[in-house]
């Protein structure tokens, strides 16, 4: 029976549905059937779970804004409130960036007499309080930033030793969202110095997403699991091909960590600030979704280029990023010039595959990948959709798959094992 292609669209459509369902989703080929599991091997989530924070936050990777890739210090609340207006008008909120992430440089220097936090009279002087009504009044959400150290990184006060009046302050002004980071610290493991914010964050009644940027200095996700909903893997990136290709593979290296309510966060996106072509922006994006990394946009929102703005609203690349299974994507099988040539991918729910194949190298190139590299059985017929070009490229795949990926770009797919598609015929 031929089947079109709404057809294949409405079938998964209603496959993922009835994943989303699920509160705790565990993909059924990572589950053992009395023999060797080659998908479980690949595609290692044993350490997931192990230890959970439990704020019922980051069901899935979070998504929004924040200000520091594009403006720095350069903030005020003019900027939150128009980049909170153009989360709207552009129907990025709609996509599901929701939060609105103010970072370092909105306080005074120094505390209050009371040894409050205070926001700078000159950039912030209707106060956070008010900001914050405002952005709930749009159905988005605000996030602040602070440190686990004496100072932030641009040397405002810092939270250490403070945690319980600031985690109080913070929601008194009704915040949803903390970002914790981690310059001068004292020499004081993070180990010791994260949790406490944790404990105060609780304490206050209000639920606030926990962000530790902790840089990976100690590894984090062997220990931020029980501390955060989310925590940076790596330091900085920055807005040029080689930070965001070593990000990824750092972020690779701790897959097995991650799942619903606690993300490896490999640092913000930088698509639209223009150190990168449009093809590495479209892999960054990509990339950034498969291994299920928090997608939080960091250019100008309210001039985006149509690239950008095609890049950041690409609904079933966000798909991929948000599906309920929560298994992160890597890194599976690379060779060619320097391992240029890359295969990346991940299990999502109802049986289904992203694939990234991504090319590293300064040429185009035809890439390809076998069903074993990818955890399928070799005799699998797979039903392939091309996640860029919203066009099923192949109906009926067995053994291998190959495409020509441009000079540091890459394609995005979703495999659909043919006996599931059928199976909802």
């Amino acid at each position: 029976m031929a089947i079109t292609s709404a057809a294949f669209a409405l079938i998964l459509f209603m496959l993922t549905a009835a994943g989303a369902a699920r509160v705790l989703p565990l993909h059924p080929l990572l589950e053992s059937r009395g023999r060797e599991n080659l998908m479980a091997k690949i595609y290692d989530t044993s350490k997931y779970g192990i230890f959970q924070v439990g704020n019922g936050l980051a069901r899935t990777p979070q998504m929004g804004w924040n200000s520091w890739n594009y403006f720095a210090c350069d903030i005020d609340e003019k900027l939150i409130r128009e980049t909170a207006d153009a989360l709207i008008s552009t129907g990025l909120s709609k996509l599901g960036y929701n939060y609105v992430n103010i970072d370092d440089c909105w306080s005074q220097p120094e505390r209050d007499s009371n040894g409050q936090l205070v926001p700078d009279p000159k950039t912030f002087p209707s106060g956070i309080k008010a900001l914050a009504d405002y952005v709930h009044s749009k159905g988005l959400k605000l996030g602040i930033y602070s440190d686990a150290g004496a100072y932030t990184c641009q040397v405002r006060p810092g939270s250490l030793n403070h945690e319980y009046d600031d985690a109080k302050i913070f929601a008194s002004w009704d915040v949803d969202y903390l970002k914790y980071d981690n310059c001068f610290n004292l020499g004081i493991d993070p180990e010791k110095r994260y949790p406490p914010m944790r404990d105060a964050l609780n304490a206050t009644g209000r639920t606030i997403f926990y962000s530790l940027c902790e840089w990976g200095v100690h590894d984090p996700a062997k220990w931020a699991g029980k501390v955060g909903n989310s925590w940076r893997t790596t330091d900085d990136i920055n807005d040029s091909w080689i930070s965001m290709t070593q990000t990824a593979d750092l972020n690779d290296k701790w897959a097995a960590y991650a799942g619903p309510g606690g993300w490896n966060d490999p640092d913000m996106l930088e698509v639209g600030n223009g150190g990168m072509n449009y093809d590495e922006y479209r892999a960054h994006f990509s990339i950034w979704a498969l291994m299920k990394s928090p997608l939080l946009i960091g250019c100008d929102v309210r001039n985006m280029s149509p690239e950008t703005y095609e890049i950041l609203t690409n609904e079933e690349v966000i798909a991929v990023n948000q599906d309920p299974l929560g298994v992160q994507g890597r890194k599976v099988y690379t060779y060619g010039p320097d391992n240029s040539y890359q295969v990346w991918a991940g299990p999502l729910s109802s049986h289904r595959l992203a694939v990234v194949l991504w090319n590293r190298a300064s040429k185009p190139a035809t890439i390809s990948s076998r069903w074993t590299t990818l955890g399928l059985e070799s005799s699998t017929s797979v039903l392939i959709r091309n996640l860029w070009k919203h066009e099923y490229v192949s109906t009926n795949s067995v053994g291998s798959f190959s495409a020509r990926v441009a000079a540091h770009g890459c394609e995005m797919y979703i495999f659909t094992p043919s006996s599931v598609v059928n199976s909802a015929i």
